[in-house]
């Protein structure tokens, strides 16, 4: 009775022992790069703003001109939702990312409670910033340049993510849940590129970016 109840025990924790699962090192390694991206771009938006704040008269050097810029966003009541600023956000949130990446690379096994916390945390990620995008095109009409680069690490993200705990049988054990996400986790790049060419269809009907982009 008492090694049934050892083994149970060492199922629900977090473990690198020789009867893990493979790893997930395609997986840990985007994560490793798209939370470096993310978090570099998270870390000068909240340098800018914190010179902004400690000099008034100081021009951010994201601002390129009336269209591309991260100014007008930063000060902004979207850019503070939560009472402080966004990338503060983002520095802490990326640096989890970063973590993941590490651990799955190392082989670490984790539980499936952890996976879901995990992905909800990315998808809470993924929504914020598809509002954000939403607010910046339509609102505030501008395109800024760190919050875009940000756009470009959160969205594969999101998806690779999903697929991921799909695929692994989390959100769902029937074999066309698993064949589903298993096929999003493989095209979850296209997905990401139809994403990106979708905001920049919208940006060119909203802001007309292409001709004031370089202007």
């Amino acid at each position: 009775m008492s090694s049934q109840t050892a083994r149970a025990g060492n199922a629900s924790t977090i473990s690198t022992d020789a009867a893990a699962p493979p790893r997930r090192i395609g997986l840990g390694i985007f994560s490793i790069l798209a939370g470096v991206v993310g978090w570099y771009a998270a870390f000068e938006l909240l340098t800018e703003r914190i010179r902004e704040l400690i000099n008034p008269s100081y021009v951010p050097g994201c601002n390129v001109n009336i269209l591309v810029q991260c100014g007008k966003n930063m000060e902004s009541w979207q850019g503070s939702l939560f009472g402080f600023t966004n990338p503060i956000l983002g520095v802490a949130g990326w640096m989890a990312v970063i973590l993941m990446g590490v651990a799955l690379v190392a082989g670490v096994r984790f539980p499936r409670w952890w996976w879901r916390v995990y992905l909800l945390g990315v998808t809470l990620a993924f929504v914020f910033v598809v509002w954000l995008i939403s607010q910046s095109l339509f609102v505030l009409g501008t395109l800024c340049p760190w919050c875009m680069v940000t756009w470009v690490a959160t969205i594969p993200a999101f998806w690779y993510t999903l697929g991921h705990v799909g695929r692994e049988g989390m959100l769902g054990s029937g074999e066309r849940v698993r064949a589903f996400f298993s096929g999003l986790y493989s095209w979850a790049w296209v997905i990401a590129i139809l994403c990106f060419a979708i905001i920049a269809f919208l940006a060119q009907l909203q802001l007309q970016w292409i001709p004031r982009a370089f202007l």
